[in-house]
């Protein structure tokens, strides 16, 4: 084989082999790397004060007893101001949830879904803005100018749904979602069937919900 026609055949194996990876890519969710690491106990309390603080901005208030109780999820990942959320659960029976989300300027819940648990389809949740703006995004047409870019991890949906204070929308149970708050931060209040945060699947094999 002549050398000229042997370059212009691995030339081609090697453009193939591009266009095979390009699409296999295309075909798994996004997932771009970050390193892991443990929040401390100071980055927990200011969490727990500034979730204090932001749901009396939205004219809530709170118990002693459920100051102490406000819950801060990093997701295992230690990029909380990125990937977090903070939480209050009033209640959380074998029928309803009640919880107040808080979440920081540009603070991202990172994708999953509830799936069924005990003969039941799934958590069905409904987000109600209190105050701020937070960006919902769910399964569908993607929105051609997303107002959020996703932080590190796997995100594949990208129906936006903006939430202004007094909006509100219904998640079905089994639906891809995740949200981040605007430059002000958020407050949600959260309506639900019964809540099993253990058992959500996350898009991102890295995050952790304990």
């Amino acid at each position: 084989m002549a050398p000229a026609f042997v370059d212009l055949a691995l030339a081609s194996l090697d453009r193939r082999r591009r266009v095979a990876i390009a699409a296999d890519s295309r075909s798994q969710p996004a997932t771009r790397a970050y390193s892991r690491g443990v929040i401390d106990e100071r980055e927990l309390r200011e969490a727990q004060l500034y979730t204090v603080d932001r749901l009396a901005d939205a004219g809530i208030v709170l118990t002693p007893e459920e100051r102490e109780a406000v819950e801060v999820a990093d997701f295992g990942l230690a990029r909380l101001a990125e990937t977090g959320l903070q939480l209050l659960v009033y209640v959380n029976t074998d029928r309803y949830c009640a919880k107040e989300l808080v979440l920081r300027p540009g603070q991202t819940c990172p994708e999953h879904r509830h799936p069924p648990f005990e003969g039941t389809p799934g958590k069905e949740e409904t987000f109600r803005c209190r105050r701020g703006l937070v960006y919902l995004y769910v399964e569908g047409e993607p929105t051609r100018e997303p107002a959020c870019i996703a932080p590190p991890g796997a995100y594949t949906v990208g129906r936006e749904i903006e939430l202004r204070p007094g909006m509100q929308h219904t998640i079905p149970p089994g639906t891809l979602h995740w949200f981040q708050a605007g430059r002000e931060g958020a407050v949600v209040s959260e309506f639900s069937t019964t809540s099993r945060d253990q058992l959500d699947e996350f898009t991102d094999a890295n995050v952790r919900r304990t």
